[in-house]
């Protein structure tokens, strides 16, 4: 195994690159023609659906990649997806970059409780907190202030 790879790092990097790309591919796909909420909804589905479908993998694209290697993946597709969603919302700098943030936080935190089971004991049922979190995402994104 050593002859194709250099060690367990090396392993899950190309793992993380691989599936990355991966969910990328499947988010241009489900972004194409939306915007606004229909986009971000579009977005946060597909991650949520690659989480359900794809668990390991999903937990592979939060690996922390080094700047280079980060630079040349597919993680810059996916913050290129985001921003031009958040172009929907006329966003300026540096607002558009903590919106970038806040989305991840939002998408990626929810998907990681609800694959931990946080929320399999109670009501209402994940997937309208899921369709809530989204609405509200919506309005406070539509409803900045202007620069």
């Amino acid at each position: 195994m050593y002859a194709h790879i250099k060690n367990l790092q090396d392993l899950k990097t190309r793992i993380a690159l691989f599936s990355l790309e991966e969910l990328a591919d499947m988010a241009a796909g489900a972004l194409a023609g939306r915007a606004g909420r229909d986009a971000l909804t579009a977005f946060a589905d597909v991650c949520r659906d690659y989480a359900r479908q794809h668990p390991g993998r999903y937990a592979a694209t939060q690996l922390r990649l080094d700047r280079e290697t980060a630079a040349d993946s597919a993680a810059l597709r996916h913050s290129l997806m985001l921003r031009a969603i958040l172009r929907g919302y006329d966003l300026s700098e540096p607002d558009q970059t903590h919106a970038v943030r806040l989305l991840g936080s939002v998408i990626h935190g929810h998907i990681g409780l609800e694959m931990a089971g946080s929320f399999s004991h109670s009501s209402p049922a994940a997937q309208d907190t899921w369709i809530w979190t989204l609405d509200r995402l919506d309005a406070l994104l539509r409803n900045q202030p202007a620069p």
